[in-house]
């Protein structure tokens, strides 16, 4: 190779990293960014958001900012969680005393050493955003992020996430999961900044989200969509690759059965294609455009496994529980 097709290779890679790297973060991110990685107390680190930023949903984007990119989900402590502590109480007031008193061990544990699981998050999350006037509650339900929790049969309460009210309207955050996810590869937590949990849409949030209540804002959700749907993933969000058909993430099928698939904004000229079970890629090559979208068809047989999943170039974007009839 020339040496002037190795500094074009070169430009290029540079050119695609710092426009990852801007579309990674946005201007309040980008002066979160320079912030110290520590504060002396909470109430310095709520003292600087309100002085930098005027209205609550950039300050409200900040707390998210600065939590997912200094403090570490503690998988240790997932994997061997201490023990609940018990209390006394003779009366209302007193319990919610006590409770505000471990709420509080909470927020000190997760600033100070900077791990936490997703109950730290979420009330270091709620503490902060009080500290700036903000109103914030936590929602406490099930998460969905594993191929097996398609068609599950039951919830349980094993995440945590906040709402904030901002401009007369509440909106959803999961800081836990905007500071990274675990590399099963490497098994280890892997740090990786990304914003789609800030005031995630409604429909992408309870779809991999379902809290104990049922109910979002007084309406009643559907544990069976839930449940039953696709698995998405975090490019799904960030491209509004909505899963227009089908609609259940179950999909029953004989050998040689066609499964009609369409998904918004992606095009024919995308680098889409499903893995096999063999794990080796299959280009989409039948796709139609059609209404902001592509629209294409899978036929079942003896390549596909339990499990289909899409990707656009490296990212997965929705995942399938195929059953054989």
């Amino acid at each position: 190779m020339t040496p002037k097709k190795i500094v074009f290779l070169l430009l290029i890679n540079v050119i695609f990293l710092y426009s990852s790297f801007a579309q990674k973060y946005n201007a309040v991110d980008n002066i979160v960014l320079k912030y110290p990685k520590s504060f002396s107390t909470t109430e310095k680190l709520a003292e600087r958001i309100e002085k930098d930023f005027t209205s609550d949903y950039d300050k409200a984007r900040a707390i998210y900012s600065w939590i997912a990119l200094n403090v570490r989900y503690d998988y240790a402590a997932f994997l061997n969680p201490p023990k609940t502590q018990g209390f006394s109480y003779r009366s209302e007031a007193e319990k919610q005393r006590k409770i505000q008193a471990l709420n509080d061990q909470m927020v000190e544990k997760a600033f100070k050493s900077k791990k936490a699981v997703c109950e730290g998050f979420t009330v270091l999350y709620q503490h902060l955003a009080s500290l700036v006037g903000i109103k914030c509650e936590i929602v406490r339900g099930d998460s969905k992020t594993r191929l097996v929790d398609i068609g599950r049969k039951n919830t349980s309460s094993n995440h945590a996430w906040n709402m904030v009210l901002i401009d007369k309207k509440w909106r959803l955050v999961d800081v836990t999961w905007g500071q990274g996810y675990y590399d099963s590869s490497k098994g280890r937590m892997a740090n990786d900044f990304s914003s789609v949990y800030f005031d995630t849409d409604p429909d992408y949030f309870f779809a991999k989200h379902f809290p104990d209540s049922e109910s979002y804002l007084g309406d009643k959700l559907s544990k069976e969509d839930f449940l039953n749907g696709p698995l998405i993933y975090n490019k799904t969000i960030e491209k509004d690759y909505k899963i227009k058909s089908p609609d259940s993430g179950i999909i029953e099928v004989r050998n040689g059965d066609k499964i009609t698939f369409e998904i918004k904004n992606i095009s024919k000229s995308d680098q889409f294609y499903y893995l096999n079970k063999r794990n080796q890629p299959v280009k989409i090559t039948n796709g139609r455009e059609r209404k902001g979208g592509l629209e294409f068809q899978i036929t079942f047989d003896n390549t596909i496994g339990e499990y289909i999943t899409f990707f656009v170039d490296t990212n997965s974007i929705a995942a399938f529980k195929i059953v054989s009839k």
